[in-house]
Parts: C-alpha cells; sequence; structure tokens
C-alpha cells in the first residue's frame, strides 16, 4: 500500500471532483445516512476533503472535517485529537499530503470497528482518473490473484531488469486492497485495486523501473536497484532513497531496512503509470515492494517510512509455478 506523491497535477472540474467524491463514499465506502463520517484532510489537499465533506454531507448529517498541517514524513502519527477522531467515526476518508496508512492511529480505529480509506499523497487529477473506475470488476480479479498465491509458501519475482527475489510468506496473510469497505473495521487505499502481504523474510535483488518515491516516474532505462538478506535491504543503489532509509534508522535503527511488503497490481482501469504510486501500484499486472514499516497490514516492523517500489515487467510464481497476472 502506497505512501507516494504525484508531481504534476491539471485542475479537474468541481463536476469531476463531485463524482469521484461520490464514488468513494458509495461505491467504495457505502456510507449510510445513519452514519458518523469524518473526513481528515490537510492544507495542501483542502479542495479534495472539501468536496468529500459536503458530498458526505447530502448523505448523512453527521459528517465532520479536520485539517491539519501536512505530516513531516509518510507513516507519522497524526495529531491526538485527529487519532481519537478516527477510532470513534463510523466512516473515514484521509486525503492527507503524508500518509497515514500504515500508523498507529488509523490501525487502532479499524479495530475499534471503524471503516475507512485513505488517500496518500492524493492530486485531484489522480483522485479523478482512480474514483473513475469499476470497483467491483477490481475486486473479482483481486479475487482470482488471491486464490492463486495465498497458500503458497514462498513467492518469487523476477524481471528483464534483473529482479529475482524470493519472499517468505510464513504465517502472514495476503490482504486485498479491493477499494470496496462496507464491513465494520474494514481499511483500503482509494484509488485501489492489488493484493499484498507482509513477509516473514526474503533473498535476492529487486530493480525498480516503474514509480518510486522521491523520484516519481522514472526516465526509460532508470533503474533502482536493491539487495535483500535475511529480510532486510542491505544495499541500495539510489544516493536519496539510501539517505531518507538512513534517516529513518536513527530513530528505527534496522527496522528501516525491513523489506516490508510484497504487492501485486489488480486494477486494469490503470492503463499507464504516471507517477503517483497511490495509482501506480495498483496498475495491473504490476508488482510493488516496499521497504519499512509494516505493523499496521499484517506485519511486526515498526517503522517512521513506508517506501514502494514499482516493477513493470515482473513475472510471478507461487511455490516455483507461474501464475497468471491481470492485465
Amino acid at each position: 500500500m502506497s505512501n507516494a506523491d504525484l508531481t504534476t497535477d491539471a485542475a479537474p472540474s468541481d463536476a469531476d471532483l463531485r463524482e469521484a467524491a461520490q464514488t468513494a463514499l458509495t461505491q467504495c465506502l457505502d456510507l449510510g445516512s445513519e452514519e458518523t463520517c469524518l473526513i481528515v484532510t490537510d492544507d495542501k489537499r483542502e479542495r479534495i476533503g472539501e468536496t468529500l465533506y459536503a458530498e458526505a454531507s447530502e448523505i448523512t448529517d453527521d459528517p465532520v472535517i479536520v485539517r491539519y498541517p501536512p505530516g513531516p514524513q509518510h507513516g507519522a502519527e497524526p495529531p491526538e485529537p485527529v487519532a481519537a477522531g478516527l477510532e470513534t467515526a463510523d466512516v473515514f476518508l484521509a486525503p492527507t499530503t503524508k500518509s497515514i496508512s500504515h500508523t498507529r492511529a488509523r490501525g487502532d480505529a479499524c479495530e475499534a470497528g471503524a471503516r475507512g480509506a485513505t488517500l496518500p499523497g492524493i492530486r485531484e487529477s489522480v483522485f479523478v482518473t482512480g474514483l473513475d473506475a469499476d470497483y467491483e470488476t477490481i475486486a473479482d480479479h483481486s479475487e482470482t490473484l488471491h486464490e492463486q498465491v495465498r497458500d503458497a509458501d514462498e513467492i518469487r519475482v523476477t524481471s528483464p531488469q534483473g529482479t529475482d527475489i524470493t519472499v517468505e510468506v510464513g504465517d502472514r496473510e495476503w490482504l486485498l486492497d479491493t477499494g470496496i469497505v462496507h464491513d465494520d473495521g474494514g481499511f483500503s487505499n482509494l484509488p485501489a485495486g492489488e493484493i499484498f502481504v507482509s513477509p516473514e523474510s526474503a533473498n535476492g535483488t529487486y530493480v525498480v523501473d516503474g514509480t518510486m518515491r522521491p523520484h516519481g516516474l522514472l526516465d526509460d532505462g532508470q533503474q533502482l536497484t536493491f539487495e535483500v538478506e535475511d529480510g532486510y535491504v542491505t544495499d541500495i543503489s539510489d544516493d536519496e532513497i539510501r539517505d531518507q532509509i538512513e534517516t529513518a534508522a536513527e530513530e528505527a535503527g534496522q527496522a528501516a531496512y525491513n523489506l516490508a511488503e510484497l504487492g501485486i497490481g489488480t486494477n486494469v482501469g490503470v492503463d499507464d503509470l504516471v507517477g503517483s504510486v497511490l495509482l501506480d501500484e495498483k496498475a495491473a499486472g504490476t508488482v510493488h515492494l516496499a521497504i519499512g514499516d509494516n505493523a499496521a497490514i499484517g506485519g511486526e516492523t515498526d517503522a517512521p517510512l513506508h517506501l514502494d517500489g514499482i516493477l513493470r515487467e515482473p513475472t510471478v510464481y507461487a511455490d516455483g509455478e507461474a501464475i497468471e497476472l491481470p492485465r
């Protein structure tokens, strides 16, 4: 699941934003007229937050919007009043600059029964494009893919760019991010469309040739290479990414280097990568691997970052058998 941003952004019309907000609130979250709805946003995502609040006001008499300055980094805990509001809401939506997906506040809210979606790093164009989708179809693709991998002990990923990494699933559970969040305690990113797992361990090499912070969409031929041993990243080819992780390691130690997630995109409506990890990691047929925190998504590692990198041309094997990826 993503923490990323998009570097360029057109300005969609108010009507387009309202349509996307309606999809999020009705098809994805199934907001009821008797339910409370909390919109969490920040100073840089105010237009999206206000649109969601306005549309929620048409459905329920109990909408609330809270806004705070953008957090210092992805995965940083929101202010305590925001955390308290999340935990007491029936439904929440969080279009924020810095992700709260992998925070204790979001996890505690879902454990308390709130259902919701985070929209980390969301831009207006991605909001409109990513919510212009049939999420029931996305859910079907996710279920089909899940059937192929859910009982596997090992998942191997290769690519023409040089990726060859094997992750050990162990007792960890695959999670589905379908965008359909109708049950108490349910959670999704929006835009949605992936299945993912927090590995118990991993070994090998992976080469990112799609999108990764802080670079956004990589140039043709640009590649970021990561070496992984016993579940931790041991070598990083890119100076900027290495600096981010070293800074996080000052606080979290080795946890900052944790190989946190393996995800597979299932959104067949995403045709091209655009430079937003939030959207690009959902592109059908891609794989993403993440470094850092996974405590909120089925793992046991707390870290103040979660960095996803997207592979364009993966082949995925479940216990040695190649699986069919959605396209």
